[in-house]
């Protein structure tokens, strides 16, 4: 029987984050009452191991060496989802052990993306690390995968890029956009943020009224609120906002009509995100 609830997925590879990523889907699911699903995916080689050596090799190589090589390619990939089995079997002992009772599981070919945009109906909040196994020796920025999913997905995305710890402080950046409303909307209405108290932020001016607007509708749900004023460069004064109130995961709104309306389509994602070293839930 297919499951036509929206889930959790978490997008599992082995990454340093690996655990965290889990951690923090199992808090959500756990919150909203959604299922979670495990995803691993592999990405194949564009082209066989037999195109790639029979030219450099030689018209005259012998039919035994391309049938090794061919050999040995099939042997890789049969390799590669063993891996990511093991993988998935390790995050379901993971979330299991922490309450989830049937964590879903799935492995697909193909890139990330490609893979998510498959599943996108099914998907209510994506979990993902900012950097898969791949890039694990860069120290900043974000992956290549990942910034075409955020690119690609047109649902919440939750990146983490550090070990988990239960938000009790978050923080809107807040411009009185159309998404950023839809984002005050989200935490009000939500019950992940029961608990948690929430700092609305602007960078800019002339922000009384509208900060003034989006604490009540958070107020009249009893959440804490803490409004604020910033000056500067966004990306540096929300990361040192962050910073100095230990805030504990951060949400943004996409494509507003002003500095934050190429924040998935320029550089600007992968600067917050090194900036922060926080969570960073995106919200389309």
């Amino acid at each position: 029987m297919i499951n036509k609830q929206k889930q959790v997925v978490a997008c599992v590879d082995g990454s340093s984050v690996n655990e965290a990523v889990c951690d923090y889907s199992i808090w959500i699911a756990n919150q909203i009452k959604a299922p979670l699903k495990l995803l691993h995916t592999i990405e194949h080689g564009n082209t066989p191991a037999v195109s790639d050596y029979s030219g450099a090799i030689g018209l005259g190589s012998s039919e035994e060496l391309l049938n090794e090589l061919t050999d040995v390619e099939q042997k890789r990939n049969h390799l590669l989802i063993k891996k990511g089995q093991l993988m998935l079997d390790a995050a379901r002992k993971h979330v299991v052990r922490s309450g989830i009772e049937s964590p879903l599981m799935r492995q697909m070919h193909g890139s990330l993306a490609e893979s998510l945009i498959e599943l996108e109906e099914q998907i209510r909040v994506l979990v993902v690390g900012i950097r898969g196994e791949s890039h694990e020796e860069v120290e900043f920025g974000i992956g290549n995968q990942l910034e075409t999913v955020i690119r690609s997905l047109h649902k919440p995305i939750l990146v983490v890029n550090r070990a988990y710890t239960e938000p009790k402080k978050v923080m809107l950046a807040y411009d009185g956009s159309d998404s950023c409303v839809k984002a005050l909307n989200m935490i009000a209405a939500n019950q992940i943020f029961k608990n948690a108290s929430c700092h609305i932020v602007h960078v800019g001016d002339n922000a009384e009224t509208m900060l003034s607007e989006a604490s009540k509708v958070l107020e009249e749900v009893n959440i804490d609120v803490e409004t604020a004023e910033l000056q500067g460069k966004v990306e540096d004064v929300l990361a040192q906002y962050q910073r100095d109130c230990q805030i504990d995961l951060m949400i943004m709104g996409a494509f507003s009509h002003n500095r934050f309306r190429d924040f998935l389509l320029g550089s600007f994602t992968a600067k917050m995100l090194a900036a922060t070293n926080r969570p960073l839930l995106l919200l389309r």
